[in-house]
């Protein structure tokens, strides 16, 4: 089947290559041209385990192409992937101008049957106002609109697209069903859930389904706070809930919060969405407001060990919000060299992937460093913010004879406390000591 993709960030890009992998002729479209010409090239422009693979092998086979042409992109396909897009505005709501402008090109380019399925994570009435545009364009359109939400974590998110947990079909047009099933056939699975709703429930669940994943996170960054002041354990607090057929051990691990790009937006959005219907949703702010404070839970044991931290010469490891990824939007360690530069910190900064990202925000106030050895040379700490598996078997023995003082601020909890200290650390943690 010819599929277009409009959007060629990360939603969109990894889509188009897994669908070209299952045999359909893909062509992504985007304004950007200097993106389009940049993968035309085989360039990606973030990372993504695999997609640079996958993009190649199938360009190579003429199985997935790149064009800035947007009638072109409208015309090509029966089935028109809208994967624009949607950052929060300052009052937390969803900037939905790209979405709508792709659904106003569908109804200007569209001379026949074709599908327009919203892939982006849009609030519910989305993809009613699209089918309003497409009508109000062109009255006669045959056009159908879907709502058919993505679940793609970054770091593994070809792995996602290839064993879905579920497979969200919002519309209630059959003829519509039916061609998105037929897209999905070489995913079709006995025990994958083909769930077919309307368009405002497919919109909410992705909403949902995000938010309560924030939400297990600050809550128990919370228990850590709390296991911090009485002197618990959260790793072994979360290892019991975890045994709890009811919660599950998914997401309670206790670290300096999350970021990226898809749990701050979505819990902000759905909280802006409350508003907009005058229901005051308590808990989605208050998960919000959580994790922008846990993502600075380190800050005052770096102070309380270092009074006068004006000169004091520390490492930080990891920048991307998580690992396996570039992304270091709304990552916590960006939100902590922020802090730390207020305070004449001299910084060396250690990620294996994003560390051209860090430095395309903050310049050359920071020293960028390529290997592990040399970040920690003369500091006085380090920081973990990513728990990237390259940081797990660190020999602390060695890495300590290049320091000027041992300690470690542990941001996710990797290390056990006890196996630091006995190399001469001092160790501090989430929720642990």
């Amino acid at each position: 089947m010819n599929i277009s993709i409009f959007g060629t960030g990360y939603v969109g890009l990894v889509t188009g290559a897994c669908l070209a992998n299952l045999g359909h002729t893909v062509l992504c479209v985007d304004i950007d041209e200097k993106k389009i010409a940049l993968l035309q090239e085989g360039h990606i422009p973030f990372f993504e385990p695999g997609l640079k693979e996958l993009v190649i092998k199938n360009k190579e086979k003429n199985k997935l192409s790149f064009t800035t042409n947007v009638e072109k992109g409208v015309q090509f396909s029966e089935a028109i992937f809208n994967c624009v897009g949607t950052p929060g505005k300052e009052d937390g709501s969803a900037d939905l101008r790209y979405v709508f402008q792709v659904a106003e090109n569908v109804g200007r380019f569209a001379k026949q049957f074709k599908v327009l399925i919203n892939k982006s994570t849009v609030p519910p009435g989305t993809a009613q106002q699209c089918a309003y545009l497409i009508q109000k364009i062109n009255p006669l359109t045959e056009v159908e609109v879907v709502s058919n939400p993505e679940f793609l974590a970054e770091g593994k998110a070809i792995y996602d697209f290839d064993h879905p947990d579920k497979i969200v079909i919002g519309t209630n047009s059959e003829s519509a069903f039916t061609l998105i099933r037929k897209i999905y056939q070489g995913r079709m699975r006995t025990y994958i859930p083909i769930m077919q709703t309307n368009w405002e429930t497919a919109e909410m669940i992705k909403y949902a389904n995000n938010s309560f994943l924030a939400t297990k996170i600050s809550f128990i960054n919370e228990i850590a706070n709390l296991c911090d002041k009485v002197g618990a354990d959260v790793t072994v607090v979360a290892q019991a809930m975890g045994m709890d057929q009811r919660i599950g051990p998914k997401f309670l691990h206790a670290g300096i919060g999350y970021g990226g790009s898809c749990f701050p937006k979505d819990v902000r959005a759905l909280h802006h969405l409350a508003q907009e219907f005058n229901y005051e949703a308590q808990l989605l702010p208050a998960v919000d407001r959580l994790n922008e404070k846990q993502k600075l839970f380190l800050l005052p044991k770096i102070k309380e060990k270092f009074p006068s931290l004006s000169g004091v010469s520390l490492t930080i490891l990891g920048l991307s919000f998580k690992p396996k990824t570039s992304d270091i939007r709304e990552a916590p360690a960006i939100y902590l060299i922020k802090e730390l530069l207020k305070e004449k910190v001299t910084l060396n900064v250690y990620d294996p992937i994003a560390l051209e990202e860090t430095k395309a925000l903050f310049k050359e106030q920071l020293h960028y460093c390529t290997t592990i050895t040399e970040a920690v040379q003369g500091s006085s700490g380090i920081i973990v913010a990513t728990e990237w598996d390259e940081f797990r078997t660190l020999n602390f023995s060695e890495l300590g004879k290049n320091m000027k003082e041992k300690v470690v601020f542990d941001g996710r909890n990797m290390y056990e406390p006890e196996l630091i200290r006995e190399e001469g650390f001092v160790y501090y943690g989430v929720g642990r000591r």
